[in-house]
């Protein structure tokens, strides 16, 4: 039987989840080891027994001064070093954007990109995989990176905020949007976040909800395409089929709008319920052999 890879998630919150990138993983037949350093969870000294990282969003900031913040952007230097395939989500990437010396900016308004925004990908970013990058994306931010040194650009965005996606050398990369949002995370994060829609940028609910209908299937189809070739350590290599993950599983397809029948009203709608009840476990697999910081 092939090795199944196992894949480090790392969220800020009790209760958050890798929503539909963890289902993605999961279909292509992956192991998640989920760690909460906010909640003194050890990061790994080394990934020697891992095969990608992905770190998540949160509400705080990349700039906030809690020792655990400090110490995951110095830990970030570890899957750089050992060219690990790395993923990071809005607060994952500007933690990344400053572990890379970059700057990471606020404004005093708060003004922000919640909900869906045009972007603006150029010809690198469609080129990470077979599907064209997304050109609407789920953004829920008040915080922009500028691009780090010898980061290359792959999607552009408004005057407050104009990077939007970067690659840092062949395996890092960084979106400041949400592809794993499903559309039972934007009610829950529509509802207890409701505070943030009255921000400048922020919009409200029903285009959140709407948005997800009209922009979804591009954002999902893009995952399901980017994943493999991200933890194969293949992004950009595009001829030919995408091989299957060194897994025991075969990929399953990720539903989106534009699937027939219940799935197009709620896709990974049971898989959904299935994971806001799993979301207080602290891990899946934690390797024996993961050092600690």
């Amino acid at each position: 039987m092939a090795r199944r890879p196992i894949v480090l998630i790392v969220l800020h919150q009790e209760h958050s989840t890798p929503g539909r990138v963890g289902l993605a993983l999961k279909a292509m037949g992956a192991r998640l080891d989920i760690r909460r350093p906010c909640l003194g969870d050890p990061l790994p000294a080394t990934l020697a027994d891992h095969d990608g990282v992905v770190v998540f969003g949160g509400p705080m900031g990349a700039n906030d001064n809690a020792e655990w913040i400090r110490r995951e952007i110095d830990w970030f230097a570890v899957p750089l070093a050992e060219k690990k395939p790395l993923l990071g989500v809005c607060l994952g990437a500007q933690m990344l954007a400053r572990q890379l010396g970059a700057r990471v900016f606020s404004y005093e308004d708060r003004r922000s990109e919640i909900g869906y925004v045009p972007i603006q990908p150029n010809a690198s970013g469609d080129a990470l995989c077979a599907e064209p990058f997304p050109r609407s994306v789920y953004q829920w931010h008040s915080d922009g990176f500028d691009l780090p040194a010898g980061a290359e650009l792959l999607a552009t965005g408004g005057e407050d905020f104009p990077n939007q996606a970067y690659r840092y050398g062949a395996c890092a990369v960084a979106l400041q949007f949400h592809p794993e949002v499903t559309y039972h995370m934007m009610c829950k994060w529509t509802l207890r976040g409701a505070e943030r829609l009255t921000r400048p940028g922020a919009q409200q609910r029903p285009s959140h909800l709407g948005g997800w209908f009209q922009h979804d299937g591009r954002v999902a189809a893009w995952l399901q395409a980017f994943l493999p070739v991200w933890l194969n350590g293949a992004l950009g290599e595009k001829a030919g089929p995408i091989e299957p993950l060194r897994a025991s599983a075969p990929p399953r397809p990720l539903a989106s709008a534009r699937d027939k029948g219940p799935a197009a009203v709620h896709p990974f709608g049971a898989h959904d319920r299935h994971e806001a009840a799993a979301a207080p476990r602290r891990a899946e697999t934690r390797p024996a052999a993961a050092g600690r910081l």
